[in-house]
């Protein structure tokens, strides 16, 4: 059904990677691809000034190293880290890397969510492509 599919992972969630492979395995085609990504959030100017050399980049390492972790050993995935804030990276990284579906796990939306909006709220109001939240 779809040749390529994201899911987008937040690695401080307690949403399991296991669970959203699992349905884009059923989702995806013969000789698909799935990619999980994880995004670092962005750190202000204001801020990366103030962190030693390579700061940045050793996050960027750590959060692929836990993405790996996450999967648990999973074979046929492709892992992608990528810096900025969540919900405009998700949806460019779609866009720019051709996907024709994200499956993203939502938390149960709170009064908070009404205000600012979940990452899964955003990609579903934004993304080119379908969009399955997983609960």
């Amino acid at each position: 059904m779809y040749k390529h599919i994201l899911i987008p992972i937040a690695l401080d969630h307690e949403h399991k990677a296991s669970d959203a492979v699992e349905i884009a395995e059923t989702l995806k085609d013969e000789g698909g691809r799935i990619t999980v990504l994880t995004v670092v959030e962005q750190v202000p100017p204001y801020i990366s000034q103030y962190l030693p050399e390579g700061q940045i980049e050793k996050n960027v390492e750590d959060a692929r190293i836990a993405l790996k972790a996450d999967l648990g050993g999973i074979k046929g995935v492709e892992v992608d880290v990528i810096r900025g804030y969540p919900g405009p990276a998700i949806v460019d990284y779609a866009r720019e890397m051709d996907i024709d579906l994200i499956v993203i796990a939502s938390h149960r939306p709170g009064l908070q969510d009404y205000f600012l909006g979940s990452t899964a709220a955003r990609v579903v109001r934004h993304a080119d492509c379908s969009v399955h939240v997983l609960r």
